[in-house]
């Protein structure tokens, strides 16, 4: 397992970064500790959290499980000091403060409420879940330039998120703070006032990335190596879809499909041709497909770390072994074409 500088932050993670999202809800708590076990012993040092989680669904009543979960195996194990984790705070919207957008005052709340469900004085990597002002991901859109919009105030409230986490950092409660769901624009938008007031820079971006969704790979990924903002590529495997698993419009009785049918708007008429595609391109060079995916991300010219989970200790075990593939330029070349053929199949 290689070792990866984390942007401008200082930390240094490993090149799979371990998902919990499943903690809690499709997982138990002993689940998740075995899959914590298995992670620490082969080296993915680098777990991702967040505040809100379990999902498939998310619940008030679950939120911070994964957390907890994070916590006892903190409390029986140790190990601290191996570990960087990374959390996020939720947005506006959520079953977590649900009519009350971030800023500074609720940042630090939400620190405190996380440093105590993961039994631990620090968190690694603190993200943003989502901008106050929207997404455009998970397959929608919103008004980009709404009318009456008023960016001084925009502004004033990054500056406030941004004037906090200076705080928590100098305070010892979080190590660097992060993006996730955000857009190039935003992402410039914190970087420039980051550089311009001399406050913490955002160090990476949480978005979805996979042989399936290629957003990131034009503007984003300009920006993420020019200013050296990793990306941590969440749903790498399409939620699934690129294991094969959903293959022919199934849902097997204990996969995410069956807790979320449209795979949160990832089934369309397009998306099964196009894991068909993928399939046939690891069947002709003789892979894992769920392994050439994963080395895929990890191919690209700006650093991915993908985001690996999964309900199944060996599945898990899968993921973690396609750290020891790289792909040949017969196969990068097929998956270009499958690009090309498939651009945009969710």
């Amino acid at each position: 397992m290689k070792m990866i500088p984390l942007g401008r932050s200082g930390l240094t993670v490993s090149e799979y970064c371990l998902g919990t999202m499943t903690w809690g809800s499709q997982n138990t708590e002993a689940e998740g500790h075995a899959q914590a076990d298995l992670a620490l012993e082969r080296g993915v040092t680098f777990w991702d959290t967040a505040e809100m989680y379990p999902v498939n669904p998310v619940r008030a009543e679950t939120a911070g499980r994964s957390e907890e979960i994070i916590g006892t195996w903190l409390a029986s194990r140790g190990q601290r000091d191996r570990l960087v984790i990374a959390t996020k705070i939720a947005g506006k919207g959520q079953v977590i403060r649900p009519d009350q957008p971030i800023d500074g005052k609720v940042m630090r709340l939400a620190v405190e409420d996380s440093l105590r469900r993961l039994q631990t004085d620090y968190i690694d990597l603190y993200q943003l879940h989502w901008p106050n002002r929207g997404s455009y991901h998970f397959r929608q859109n919103w008004d980009y330039a709404p009318t009456g919009i008023d960016r001084a105030a925009e502004t004033a409230a990054m500056t406030d998120i941004l004037t906090a986490a200076q705080a928590l950092i100098a305070e010892g409660k979080i190590r660097a703070i992060g993006l996730s769901n955000e857009t190039v624009w935003g992402t410039a938008r914190w970087l420039h006032l980051a550089d311009t007031l001399g406050l913490p820079r955002m160090v990476s971006s949480q978005n979805e990335y996979s042989l399936l969704c290629r957003q990131f790979d034009t503007d984003h990924a300009e920006l993420s190596l020019i200013e050296d903002v990793p990306l941590l590529a969440y749903s790498p495997l399409a939620t699934g879809l690129l294991s094969g698993k959903y293959a022919g419009d199934v849902t097997p009785s204990d996969s995410r499909r069956a807790v979320v049918p449209t795979l949160g708007g990832r089934i369309t008429p397009q998306v099964f041709p196009a894991v068909a595609a993928t399939l046939g391109v690891a069947a002709r060079h003789g892979l894992d497909p769920v392994q050439m995916s994963l080395a895929f991300c990890r191919s690209r010219p700006f650093v991915t770390l993908p985001i690996i989970g999964a309900t199944k200790l060996a599945d898990l075990e899968t993921c973690i072994d396609a750290a020891a593939l790289t792909l040949s330029p017969e196969v990068l070349a097929d998956i270009d074409q499958l690009h090309r053929d498939h651009p945009r199949p969710f």
